[in-house]
């Protein structure tokens, strides 16, 4: 038996044999191949032995998006876009944070015997409210200045640093997501976001940023520790994304992506999907821009939920374009092998909604300690700061009752379980946006508080569905917005209720 050491090492020396592969012009190809192959063995096997037709479709899925990954490695190691070392560190944490079984330490096998499931896989965490940019619909109504209500909204570095340290200890989590407000705006008793990444050199972590506060004393840092990539926000290419960021603000996200390129460090785009720009971020201009000159390693999809400043249901992409999005993407993965994930399409990636803390889901905890399901789900089931004051900690979080309550409902529609059901559609896997009947039903139950965000941007709690109190600028509580939720909810049974039962299920009834 190898020491846990032992195997730390034994995996460190396969991610530089690799890379070395990579980087090799006579072996590059070859080892790809057989990558190629490796892949399609091992998901042919599980296809023959798991299934005989529900759910081998979702195999497929896994190996286009397992050569899609293979295929961005591969590039990134012939165009140099990434440094070797970078390469092998990547190749290392990306694969522990993905494939390694997580350790079945005291905590995690005292979580599963008492909860009867593993723990989230990872955290997202949004330490501060403040931003320097004030998009016109941002979800958080972030800003600089009074408009973005309480700018010094921040988690202390103090309880930060106790809530991944925990997480760790915990749940064994593998991944930190930072979001906002912008990131790289958060200060606390002289630390940063960065200094919890370079205290944490054993996690993968990903944050969310604008790209406009990257120099290259930051991006130094960045490419010294290794641990962290960016996804750069951007809504098309420079007309789209500077008339909803602001002026020059493509511009200067261009400069922060060559900063990347010359630290060597792996990087993506994170695109905000609406009714305007639903085709254009997946055409071939679009592609070819981030993906072949800027040189980004992924990109990230989040379809627009009318939350937050200026929400507008009218944004949103209507069933009939979620549909087309859903066909074109998967074939953007499949003929140009570029590493896309889409948030709410690609449900079946992650077998359903991971909100709530499901296993192998993730929590969200914003800039005030409150505690969420979803970053896009503001309704706050607790404060972090008040669990630990009782002397609690993030195990006790997820026995609040309304996470609870949607882990049910996911069990209930089947999200998380290997076996798939006719009426557990994972291509509509959110209880807000697809299910709101449902969810509608939790909220009357639990009545959690309601993360009130007004179109002037202020942030504060407030209960749900109070209409002869509800400001007529807040839609977001109003009955017309859930009538508009219940309506786009059957429409999209409508459409995508057929696919899943004869593609996924093979079934037509």
């Amino acid at each position: 038996m190898y020491t846990k050491r032992e195997k730390q090492q034994k995996h460190s020396i396969l991610c530089s044999l690799a890379a070395s592969l990579l980087y090799s012009r006579l072996t590059r190809n070859i080892f790809a191949k057989l990558m190629q192959g490796m892949i399609s063995l091992v998901l042919g096997l599980a296809k023959r032995i798991k299934y005989h037709h529900a759910g081998a479709r979702i195999l497929d899925e896994k190996k286009l998006m397992a050569l899609a990954i293979l295929n961005s490695m591969s590039k990134a190691a012939e165009k140099k876009r990434l440094k070797k070392a970078v390469m092998a560190d990547v190749l290392n944490l990306w694969a522990k944070a993905v494939l390694t079984p997580r350790r079945k330490n005291a905590a995690v096998r005292d979580y599963t015997a008492g909860k009867g499931s593993n723990p989230p896989f990872l955290l997202v965490i949004s330490p501060g409210h403040a931003c320097n940019l004030k998009c016109t619909d941002c979800y958080a109504a972030a800003g600089p200045g009074p408009a973005a209500g309480n700018r010094e909204s921040k988690l202390s570095w103090k309880l930060l640093d106790r809530i991944v340290e925990e997480a760790k200890k915990l749940w064994d989590i593998r991944l930190v997501v930072f979001s906002g407000g912008e990131p790289f705006l958060y200060r606390s008793h002289d630390k940063d976001m960065l200094d919890i990444v370079e205290k944490n050199k054993d996690l993968l972590f990903l944050a969310f940023t604008n790209g406009t506060l990257i120099d290259e004393n930051i991006a130094a840092r960045i490419g010294k520790c290794k641990n962290i990539t960016l996804a750069f926000s951007v809504e098309g290419l420079e007309e789209a994304t500077d008339s909803r960021r602001g002026v020059k603000i493509f511009e200067r996200v261009s400069k922060a992506m060559a900063l990347m390129r010359k630290e060597g460090v792996p990087f993506g785009i994170s695109v905000t999907v609406n009714k305007n720009n639903c085709s254009a971020v997946l055409d071939e201009q679009f592609l070819n821009h981030f993906f072949e000159n800027e040189g980004a390693f992924y990109g990230f999809y989040f379809q627009y939920l009318p939350i937050g400043r200026n929400a507008d249901f009218s944004l949103m992409p209507s069933a009939d374009q979620r549909l087309q999005f859903w066909k074109s993407i998967w074939k953007v993965i499949e003929e140009k092998k570029i590493f896309l994930i889409d948030f709410l399409n690609h449900g079946t990636m992650v077998k359903g909604c991971i909100a709530a803390g499901r296993d192998g889901g993730y929590l969200h905890i914003d800039w005030d300690g409150n505690i969420m399901p979803c970053v896009f789900l503001p309704y706050i089931a607790g404060n972090i700061r008040h669990y630990y004051h009782k002397g609690k900690n993030l195990n006790d979080v997820l026995d609040q009752p309304f996470l609870k309550a949607i882990r049910d409902w996911q069990k209930k529609m089947g999200h998380g379980s290997q076996n798939l059901r006719k009426d557990g559609n994972l291509l509509t896997p959110c209880p807000y946006r697809d299910h709101h009947i449902d969810f509608t039903d939790l909220l009357n139950t639990y009545n959690p508080a309601y993360q009130f965000i007004g179109l002037d941007g202020a942030v504060g709690p407030k209960n749900i569905y109070g209409d002869h109190k509800v400001p007529k600028a807040d839609l977001i509580n109003s009955r017309v917005y859930r009538d508009a939720f219940l309506a786009y909810g059957k429409q999209m049974a409508r459409h995508f209720d057929p696919i899943w039962k004869k593609r996924y299920i093979g079934s037509d009834q």
